[in-house]
């Protein structure tokens, strides 16, 4: 780029999060800033909750991997990825369960209601290390548009967007996040649009969807990753669990359908950037719509740069609201610390500041960013069975703990490289993390039955004693 052109992006830049600083509402009650509500104490609408969660579950790691898995596998490769935003649906029915059922206000205190308190310890514990990694992993993704890694001006970038983006979260907590995702979502949507606009008129739509096969060795392992993730992988992301308790019932669940719906469309188009990489011979480079972005001209660059930002922005607001309550009202409620005492907004703000901070070493390290999503989805399979068949459990500690703790155990096994071969499916880049996947997913829940039965047997000669 010229000095002009650089110039030109980085003044976008300072407008960015001068305009979204000035545009958030002021939060100056924990109810506003912790929950999201309004300053009459109202809560967050429908639409504006469909919004919020639609973009800010559209993270900036996110598209880029649906455009690089694009360019790999072709249509296969952005399938597999847009198929994570079922998650949003299934989540959503869930929660809209355990809220109709039960009476629970949070997941923790479900889980401890059912479980008991370690189980919710363990639980925020899991959640606590994907917010950690939603941070580097989405300013990383912005930095990547300002310098390569390593180059001053990629983490310069990096730490800027990380500032802005932390000054209108402290001003506003929640209720800024879902404020400024209503304005993030118009415009990743237009933009997104635009994008279409540049690549769907060079190619045949029939070429474009043609390209890839369902092979193992093709993406479709990945699919069926994704397939099994998705019954586990929502509910160890506070980002959208905690918006599925800052409305009715029945609100919440037709925003997290829609939401969900709208996701997975919005992300396979743009997964087709990869697919026009890979026909038109663009090198990726880790980075397709980057990659893309440059080889159509300095307009698609910023096109494509204005879709991360707002992606990103979205995200990254939302963990910082996400990390201030768990840390601020959730964990300390949990120990039995302060449970008569108000939250307080300067306790929320400094778990953001500490976190802004910490949570950006990895990018420094050159952290990969596809490794957030597929590494933390399988330590987790363990939390399918506790939501989706809770409703066996009254209280039965062992089968949350049998399950979630399997599934961390195989998941760092596989990371480590401990997993024998034989456990892989099929011969494609994914076949251990699908084999992972899915035996692990049968022991998980076999770990969750097996204390209901030695219940059931136990009552069966107690009474059969009497």
């Amino acid at each position: 780029m010229t000095t002009t052109q650089t110039l030109f992006f980085w003044g976008f830049l300072l407008v960015y999060g001068v305009v979204m600083y000035v545009l958030s509402p002021r939060s100056t009650s924990p109810a506003s800033f912790f929950r999201g509500a309004d300053a009459q104490g109202r809560p967050v609408g429908q639409w504006s909750l469909m919004a919020s969660i639609f973009i800010s579950w559209i993270f900036a790691k996110s598209v880029t991997n649906a455009a690089n898995l694009g360019a790999t596998y072709g249509v296969v490769g952005g399938l597999a990825y847009a198929t994570y935003w079922f998650s949003i649906p299934v989540a959503g029915y869930v929660i809209y369960l355990i809220r109709t059922q039960t009476g629970a206000e949070s997941l923790t205190q479900f889980l401890t209601s059912r479980y008991g308190r370690l189980a919710s310890v363990g639980f925020s514990v899991a959640i606590l290390i994907r917010l950690y990694n939603e941070v580097w992993s989405n300013t990383e993704v912005v930095g990547g548009y300002f310098g390569a890694p390593g180059q001053a001006s990629y983490y310069g970038a990096a730490i800027l967007f990380t500032i802005f983006t932390l000054a209108y979260s402290l001003k506003g907590g929640l209720r800024s996040s879902i404020f400024t995702d209503v304005i993030q979502a118009v415009v990743f949507v237009v933009f997104v649009g635009t994008v279409a606009f540049l690549i769907l008129p060079q190619h045949p739509l029939g070429t474009l969807l043609s390209t890839g096969s369902f092979h193992m060795n093709s993406g479709l392992d990945l699919l069926l990753v994704a397939g099994l993730q998705i019954f586990s992988y929502p509910f160890h992301d506070p980002v959208l669990t905690d918006r599925g308790f800052v409305s009715d019932e029945r609100h919440m669940l037709k925003s997290f359908i829609v939401a969900g719906v709208l996701g997975f469309i919005a992300v396979f188009v743009f997964s087709l950037v990869g697919v026009h990489a890979q026909l038109s011979g663009i090198d990726a480079a880790g980075n397709a719509p980057a990659a893309v972005g440059r080889a159509l001209g300095i307009g698609a660059l910023f096109v494509m740069t204005v879709v991360m930002m707002t992606s990103a922005g979205s995200t990254l607001d939302s963990t910082f609201t996400s990390l201030s309550k768990s840390l601020a009202i959730d964990l300390p409620r949990l120990l039995g610390w302060g449970k008569d005492r108000a939250p307080r907004i300067r306790t929320g703000a400094l778990v953001m500041i500490a976190f802004a901070i910490l949570g950006n070493l990895p990018m420094f390290a050159g952290a990969a960013i596809l490794k957030a999503t597929t590494v933390s989805g399988t330590m987790v399979m363990g939390l399918a069975p506790v939501f989706l068949f809770y409703r066996f459990v009254r209280w039965s500690p062992w089968s949350f703990h049998l399950s979630f703790w399997s599934g961390v155990v195989l998941g760092v096994l596989m990371t480590v490289g401990a997993i024998p071969p034989s456990w892989a499916i099929g011969d494609g880049h994914y076949a251990m993390l699908l084999g992972v996947n899915a035996w692990g997913l049968l022991i998980c829940t076999a770990g969750f039955f097996i204390p209901l039965v030695v219940q059931s047997l136990a009552g069966r000669r107690v009474g059969e004693a009497l």
